[in-house]
């Protein structure tokens, strides 16, 4: 089982509803090819470096999960075929970044 970080910005124009449901899909979707959801956060509504899709916003959500690599391309998949989804990010994790996610989760429990 390997460690990701997924980041992926949502088109602005969702209604609540409609983001929560993608985000609720994508985790579906990992946890039904086996994995195991570390940490779950939604930054928001942020303003882009530059337009995608003629857009000047998104809304960021990021996961943190562990996952056999084979899962991963099954999400990437489904990302490119999501119109709702502009833009997404997936790294492999090593131990130094690793540390540095568990750093940033305990500071965001103690500023929420």
């Amino acid at each position: 089982m390997n460690h990701y970080e997924t980041v992926f910005i949502l088109n602005p124009v969702l209604s609540e509803d409609q983001i929560k449901e993608t985000v609720k899909k994508y985790e579906d979707i990992l946890v039904s090819k086996g994995a195991k959801m570390i940490s779950k956060e939604n930054w928001g509504l942020k303003k882009l470096a530059y337009a995608i899709q003629h857009k000047k916003s998104g809304f960021y959500h990021l996961f943190e999960y562990t996952v056999d690599g084979e899962a991963i391309n099954n999400v990437e998949i489904e990302f490119r075929r999501d119109e709702r989804i502009m833009r997404y990010l997936t790294v492999s994790l090593d131990k130094h970044a690793i540390a540095w996610a568990e750093k940033r989760r305990n500071r965001n429990k103690k500023t929420a």
